[in-house]
């Protein structure tokens, strides 16, 4: 069976920082937000779009 590296990585760092919390989802959950808080950057949050009621056209 064929193996990516970049996976094989990516899941093993992804292991390694879920046991850091005793794999506890809401400790994780924590811990990304005070990052987020400490990155300091402005969160803009933007109102839903009104769906259109004409149907898509595509351009030629």
């Amino acid at each position: 069976m064929w193996k990516d590296e970049l996976v094989e990585e990516t899941r093993k760092i992804r292991d390694a920082y879920a046991a850091r919390f005793n794999y506890d989802l809401k400790a994780i959950v924590r811990d990304f937000q005070e990052q987020q808080r400490r990155g300091g950057r402005r969160i803009i949050r933007l109102a839903p779009k009104e769906p259109s009621l004409q149907p898509e056209t595509k351009a030629s």
